[in-house]
């Protein structure tokens, strides 16, 4: 049976490669693609969503626009990790299909409080405005849910927008306090797992040779994260962050969780969006599940394999 999902992000060259990937999995039932501002603009985040979605062929994915700003904050993007549109260096074009009626907000609650409790999915790639302010409009939704993967937070591996928060929950962390108090079950991809899935020379070789769209595409995206990394931070081979959210749902014994309970600083400026990760927690009532290890290699071989099967 087909994991029926929603794709909340704001596309980011990494996200872009977590679409693809989803886009090209015919055991997914990929129900929309809702969009928010956060790597660069929400109009940029709903104009690459569609543009990755021509990419694929997959037109018959509604694609919704969100939330344009955090609840409480200035809108801050990452346009040095993900260039000036997000998309690395692919020149931006209108694509041929427009956004679907309707905001991210209201095709989430729709889409999910239509269909049976814990049926649907959710994969958030990107700050949580879109779930929040769905969760503040039916209050239901959270116990209506599937499992919520979220890449996002970190803990042992320290942040990479300030010292202790990741990009994500450090752009809206209202928004994330919210979603991780509201009761629903979350798997948290963190840089303590992310860090793990490298995108190594080989790995990017190996999407590289693929003859599809999808992953000409896919590895043009790698390819510019593996110069900026070298550049910024220093690496050889940059984290595969979002992806990681679809490789969970499609092969979820790649990674190994943690049960736990996790809070979000919301008042320092100094600690702004650290999550609070404890792990001293009941095992049966836990909500919170921490992704502790990452199969790599399994990762990347899933992601080769499912964009050599795309357009």
């Amino acid at each position: 049976m087909k994991q029926s999902l929603i794709i909340d992000c704001d596309p980011g060259v990494d996200d872009a490669t977590g679409l693809l990937t989803a886009f090209a999995s015919a055991d997914l039932d990929l129900l929309a693609v809702t969009t928010v501002g956060g790597n660069v603009s929400a109009e940029k985040t709903a104009r690459n969503a569609r543009i990755l979605r021509q990419i694929a062929g997959r037109e018959d994915v509604p694609v919704f626009a969100g939330a344009e700003r955090p609840l409480r904050r200035d809108p801050a993007g990452a346009g040095e990790f993900h260039g000036a549109e997000g998309l690395g260096e692919l020149t931006p074009f209108e694509p041929a299909a427009p956004v679907a009626e309707g905001t991210a907000t209201e095709a989430i609650v729709r889409l999910v409080m239509t269909r049976p409790a814990g049926s649907v999915a959710l994969a958030v790639m990107g700050p949580m405005t879109n779930l929040a302010l769905a969760m503040r409009a039916e209050p239901a939704l959270a116990a209506h849910l599937g499992p919520v993967v979220v890449m996002g937070g970190a803990r042992s591996e320290g942040g990479n927008i300030t010292a202790s928060a990741e990009f994500n929950i450090w752009a809206d962390p209202e928004a994330a306090a919210e979603v991780f108090a509201s009761g629903c079950r979350m798997i948290v991809m963190g840089l303590d797992a992310t860090h793990q899935v490298r995108a190594t020379e080989g790995r990017i070789a190996a999407i590289e040779a693929l003859p599809t769209a999808s992953a000409r595409t896919a590895a043009a995206m790698l390819r510019f994260s593996q110069r900026v990394e070298r550049r910024i931070v220093g690496w050889d081979a940059g984290p595969l962050h979002d992806p990681c959210t679809v490789a969970w749902l499609l092969r979820p014994d790649l990674f190994e969780l943690a049960p736990c309970r996790i809070a979000v600083e919301t008042e320092s400026d100094l600690t702004r969006g650290h999550t609070a990760v404890e792990f001293r927690v009941e095992a049966a009532g836990a909500n919170h599940f921490w992704a502790t290890k990452a199969d790599a290699a399994g990762v990347f071989a899933l992601i080769t394999q499912r964009l050599g099967e795309g357009a």
